[in-house]
């Protein structure tokens, strides 16, 4: 079905950004529609840490209360996966969505995140999100003074534990092969002990992480797990609109979320993967006020255009 009302603005993602966003463009009198699959990056985490008066709140709070807002001013919120984009600044832009659904929107905002890709160790993916975590400053606090141990998965891995000396004072470098040369020195200076081996397994006993069993068959002791991830940006529509990636891997923007694509903005983990929360909501609301600043523009050079 195509529906013949066409918006302002079509933001695909429920999230931090997409709601932030929303409720700017909603506030400024725009017709915003939000698309949101309902797969939030952090639907596993219990509480959401370094947001500034929301701290320790449950994400799926957090959520509920930005969708409260956005509606409040009259934006709209459905469920629904986005399957294909189309379209361009001047004819605007279509969404279709895997029921048939199509959408029209003068400007498009992507706001869709990034799947966080673990290591194929057994028992990661279950604990994923509890013990098993990848931000310091956000979960940190919450593992103080406890045995914690950074799976090396990549370069990142070594600023990882060397940050986790803020937190613990036992922290264990785990890796296939021992780092050496300046990440060996880096290490020790920050006295992080490294432990050479292969993890098997992560072992959970009483429903609480006691540590990982090494392939040769020894227990590295530990209560928590720090572990970089590799990211998968879910830029699908982008990559539809032909947006130009950066040597990164994710989509290229500017500092207000542009992308090479004309009409069309991206905010929050699709573009920048590490970025807490809180960032991702600032993102979003740049994005926000340009996308409704470029829609004051187009409008002006139509009625100049047509006098």
């Amino acid at each position: 079905m195509t529906e013949n009302i066409e918006r302002d603005v079509l933001i695909i993602g429920g999230g931090p950004a997409g709601l932030s966003a929303a409720l700017v463009l909603s506030r400024a009198r725009r017709r915003v529609t939000v698309v949101d699959a309902g797969e939030p990056r952090n639907a596993r985490a219990e509480h959401m840490q370094g947001f500034l008066t929301r701290d320790g709140l449950p994400p799926a709070r957090l959520l509920e209360i930005g969708r409260t807002e956005v509606r409040g001013y009259g934006g709209e919120i459905i469920s629904g996966t986005v399957e294909h984009a189309a379209g361009d600044a001047e004819e605007g832009f279509a969404l279709t969505l895997a029921d048939g659904t199509v959408l029209r929107g003068r400007r498009l905002l992507v706001t869709t995140g990034v799947a966080d890709v673990l290591p194929d160790v057994p028992g990661l993916q279950d604990r994923w999100g509890r013990e098993v975590q990848m931000c310091p400053y956000c979960h940190g606090w919450e593992v103080r003074d406890r045995r914690l141990v950074v799976l090396a998965t990549s370069p990142n891995s070594v600023h990882q534990a060397s940050l986790l000396r803020q937190w613990s004072p036992d922290v264990t470098f785990l890796a296939a092969k021992a780092p050496a040369g300046d990440d060996a020195a880096r290490l020790d200076a920050r006295g992080v002990r490294v432990v050479e081996g292969e993890a098997r397994r992560l072992v959970v006993e009483n429903d609480r992480v006691t540590g990982f069993e090494l392939a040769d068959g020894s227990m590295l002791p530990c209560d928590a797990v720090f572990v970089a991830p590799e990211w998968a940006a879910k830029d699908g529509p982008l990559t539809d609109l032909g947006a130009e990636i950066a040597d990164s891997g994710f989509v290229k923007v500017d500092e207000t979320g542009r992308t090479s694509v004309p009409g069309v903005w991206a905010a929050g983990n699709v573009v920048s993967p590490a970025g807490q929360v809180i960032m991702a909501a600032s993102a979003g609301s740049m994005a926000a006020a340009m996308v409704n600043a470029d829609l004051i523009e187009q409008d002006v050079a139509r009625k100049l255009a047509a006098a």
